[in-house]
């Protein structure tokens, strides 16, 4: 259902600016702004139609994006899978995962729980030999962490990135030779080492011989997600193919979704979130995030209060707005964080006086309430935080379906590998390097 109206604050998150960014808009007479009876202010959609980002909610065919199924049986690999956000999202979206490679025990026995079919190799991505997939694997993924390259006053290219685990993904894509991969990360890519980092990726995809699709800052709050996460994606299309086909970035929903849609049932889910685990404060704690309204922080803490609980932080400059925050319920929720109650990212539940739990995380990530997260409390938490929350996987997995409809009408699309038929291939080093060997069952003393 299209909404008609939207609050101050989430209109702010939508735009990627302050809430006094907006208010000075507002006394400026730029846009005119309504007020509740409770106090809240809105706009009307219509009086802000002309901002780009409203205009897209709009005029969207998100609805009509539900209809794009895939017109062949499409392979997948993905790499660094974690608690299998993104997987879920691309599973739903009509992929058929051959292999997913995961390091972290806790996030392969959340995998191998949910989805016991799935091929899930745990262990170092370094110790995989993709070569016996070459032309059999339409589509390759991974979010790899963002790491800085050694640098020597030189273009690099693929081989100078070695150490790294974008090294990695892009050996992946060079043995397997997919028709496209996509590669997942932080905003924070675009500029990381001046932008030298983005810039070698870039280098590197070419000598690959892709096409890099210009890259996108997805904001999950467009793609039907209660959170205000960002994620940079970088799509990539082999060169005998791109001039063929054009990829479409997913239409965006057509609402900001909250916490409210995340923990009652509604249009987001059909019942309220389930009760689970969660972390508990310390009394002392319990005592200072009391004294926070909702949507609220350090700033609304008594300053003999705020000192003590901020310590050397009090005096920092920056707004800190991450410290004693308590979230909102008719906003979505801050990024999450690999834990619910670290100080410096605080995520208090917006009503009680609690940390998030475990299925209240799961659903602001979009997991469904039956995906179980195995390991200790700490571990699911990780595992969540961590994640691509799942309807922006999906999002762009129909995007991405619609891109191999196109490649599967001419004729392009990998021949289907026997899946039973796929194991799991060890590189050797030093001077076997280049060899495999199968993985046996007669060394137990090797499996981790």
């Amino acid at each position: 259902m299209k909404a008609d109206k939207i609050s101050i604050n989430n209109f702010a998150d939508l735009l990627g600016v302050s809430r006094a960014t907006v208010d000075t808009w507002i006394r400026s007479g730029k846009y005119p702004a309504h007020t509740h009876s409770d106090g809240k202010r809105y706009f009307y959609l219509d009086d802000v139609k002309a901002v780009p980002e409203i205009a897209a909610m709009l005029t969207t065919d998100w609805n009509d994006e539900f209809n794009v199924t895939p017109s062949d049986n499409f392979t997948s690999i993905e790499l660094f899978a974690g608690g299998g956000g993104l997987a879920l999202g691309m599973e739903k979206a009509g992929f058929h995962h051959v292999l997913l490679n995961e390091f972290d025990h806790s996030a392969c026995e959340t995998l191998r729980c949910n989805r016991p079919e799935w091929n899930v190799i745990e262990g170092d991505v370094h110790n995989i030999d993709f070569t016996p997939f070459r032309g059999k694997i339409d589509f390759l993924s991974g979010g790899f962490p963002c790491q800085a390259f050694s640098y020597a006053g030189k273009r690099l290219g693929f081989e100078e990135t070695r150490g790294t685990l974008f090294f990695e993904l892009a050996r992946a894509v060079k043995e397997i030779q997919p028709k496209v991969f996509m590669g997942e990360n932080v905003r924070g890519l675009f500029e990381h080492d001046n932008g030298r980092t983005l810039q070698t990726i870039k280098d590197v995809i070419a000598e690959l011989g892709y096409t890099l699709v210009e890259p996108r800052v997805l904001r999950a709050i467009q793609y039907d997600v209660p959170q205000k996460r960002e994620r940079l994606i970088l799509i990539a299309v082999r060169n005998d193919i791109a001039p063929l086909v054009e990829f479409k970035w997913p239409d965006v929903c057509t609402s900001v979704r909250t916490l409210r849609d995340a923990f009652f049932a509604g249009e987001l889910f059909d019942t309220d979130v389930p009760e689970s685990e969660g972390q508990k404060y310390p009394e002392s704690k319990f005592k200072v995030m009391q004294l926070v309204p909702e949507g609220g922080d350090w700033r609304n803490l008594p300053e003999n209060v705020a000192r003590e609980y901020m310590k050397g932080s009090y005096n920092l400059g920056g707004g800190k707005t991450g410290m004693a925050r308590r979230l909102a319920m008719d906003e979505p929720s801050l990024t999450l964080t690999c834990a619910p109650a670290q100080k410096q990212t605080e995520r208090c539940h917006p009503i009680e006086t609690r940390p998030l739990t475990i299925r209240e995380y799961a659903r602001i990530q979009t997991f469904p309430d039956d995906w179980r997260f195995c390991g200790n409390l700490s571990a699911q938490y990780k595992q969540i935080g961590n994640a691509v929350p799942v309807n922006l996987a999906w999002a762009i997995g129909r995007s991405l379906i619609r891109l191999f409809n196109d490649i599967s009408s001419l004729g392009l699309i990998s021949e289907d590998p026997d899946i039973g038929s796929v194991h799991h291939y060890t590189k050797l080093n030093g001077i076997f390097e280049g060899m495999v060997c199968e993985k046996g069952a007669e060394y137990p003393s090797s499996q981790k």
